[in-house]
């Protein structure tokens, strides 16, 4: 039975959908709020903004109107059990109303963990188009989520969800993943800032802080590293390979060094450029005689080696997948099942001592994936903990930063987060890593 025939019988058994809030209605959100609105069985109930017009315009966009904007609580749930929609400034008030899962697309790691970390301890599924905030703290999320009887995952139509799916089919039909990844479809410029996308930005209808982390090669970074931790693959090496490649030859070129690949190994995940982006793909490897020749018949090429790919990636449209995944089969459609990567940050140009970071997507750091004991090894800090963090001594462009280079916030959610989830990395059990 799909999704929406068991939406449908879910509503007529409860009465009423599967009530969503979300935490961010740009870009991806405005897209989420849209297309859940055209799914039976499933609506967004609630939206979290700072700009509260931006969440009015999104339940417009989506055919409801009578939108109230209130950040009290109780006049809040009272609306959403009438079978109204609420818009609220304050993206806690959203763990307190009625409704069954909260979707973050803020894409602001700190309101990602304060979000998930209060939206699971108040009952709720967390769903992440914050793919930022998983890569810090997900497993942490994970964890709690399991032990709270909660579904924690990051959300369908992100590249890291959808290659994942594949690396699910191919080790499922009994072949070995050599390398699992994604084409990138902006030329890589670790310099960008938003003030020279400005206007490649404004073309497309970006955000160019949002665009600048996808061509300083932020974003690739972090969703390789996320599909790492979700499918339990290495990285080949700090920044990975990024070879251009097509279509036509993934398999050729994501193989071992050894039979003439670029790769170090097999089990690993990488990225390329060309035209292979918006897709994803997984090079699986099979030898047995009856196997290769089976697939030379059906055009898979001569073996042993073998690309399977997907095309295209459909970000918010698909989406709403992960809310009926998580509600009906209370499984994550990706979450952390080990912490093989990190992503690191890196001084995207000169800093001073006494600076200020700004972030992702920023003027001051971009984003590097490494395997987590390399970055643990050389006290690396996360990308996704040093918005707000202050610049100890002078550090040159290009540098991987240090607790010695920076001193972040640690006052926030996500900072404290990440403590908890290195005592668990260190082998502690979450009940007593809370002491």
């Amino acid at each position: 039975m799909s999704y929406v025939d068991r939406l449908r019988a879910r509503q007529r058994e409860l009465g009423r959908p599967v009530r969503v809030g979300l935490v961010g209605a740009g870009q991806m959100g405005l897209g989420f709020v849209v297309q859940a609105s055209r799914i039976d069985g499933m609506e967004v109930a609630a939206i979290a903004d700072l700009a509260p017009g931006r969440g009015r315009h999104a339940f417009e966009q989506a055919g409801r109107d009578g939108v109230v904007v209130t950040n009290e609580p109780g006049r809040a749930s009272r609306t959403i059990t009438d079978g109204g929609v609420v818009v609220t400034e304050d993206a806690t008030t959203l763990t307190q109303l009625p409704l069954d899962v909260l979707v973050d697309a803020s894409g602001v790691p700190e309101v990602g963990a304060r979000i998930a970390f209060a939206g699971l301890l108040a009952g709720k599924d967390i769903a992440m188009l914050n793919v930022e905030c998983d890569v810090t703290v997900g497993l942490l999320l994970a964890h709690l989520a399991q032990r709270l009887g909660r579904v924690y995952t990051v959300c369908r139509g992100d590249e890291p969800v959808e290659c994942k799916a594949l690396v699910d089919y191919v080790r499922d039909i009994g072949f070995e993943v050599v390398c699992a990844g994604k084409g990138k479809n902006n030329p890589l410029d670790p310099s960008a800032t938003p003030a020279s996308v400005a206007d490649a930005a404004a073309a497309k209808g970006m955000n160019p802080h949002m665009l600048a982390s996808f061509v300083d090669g932020s974003k690739t970074m972090i969703e390789l590293a996320a599909l790492a931790n979700g499918a339990d693959l290495a990285v080949p090496a700090r920044g990975l390979t990024g070879p251009h490649c097509t279509v036509e030859g993934l398999a050729e070129t994501f193989r071992p060094a050894a039979d003439g690949g670029v790769l170090p190994g097999a089990g690993v995940v990488d990225y390329c450029t060309g035209p292979v982006a918006p897709g994803v793909f997984v090079v699986g490897r099979s030898d047995h005689p009856v196997v290769v020749e089976e697939m030379a018949y059906l055009s898979m090429g001569k073996g042993p080696y073998y690309a399977f790919y997907r095309p295209y990636h459909l970000a918010s449209v698909e989406a709403p997948l992960s809310v009926a995944e998580a509600v009906l089969d209370r499984t994550p459609s990706l979450a952390p099942r080990a912490w093989n990567a990190e992503v690191l940050a890196v001084a995207k140009r000169d800093l001073r001592e006494g600076e200020s970071i700004d972030g992702i997507g920023g003027q001051t750091v971009y984003g590097v994936t490494d395997s987590a004991a390399s970055a643990a090894e050389g006290g690396h800090i996360p990308l996704g903990l040093v918005a707000g963090a202050r610049v100890l001594r002078d550090v040159p462009a290009g540098t991987p930063l240090t607790a010695a280079d920076v001193a972040i916030d640690e006052t926030t959610t996500i900072a404290t987060l990440r403590r908890l989830q290195d005592r668990v990395l260190a082998g502690e059990e979450v009940a007593a890593a809370w002491t």
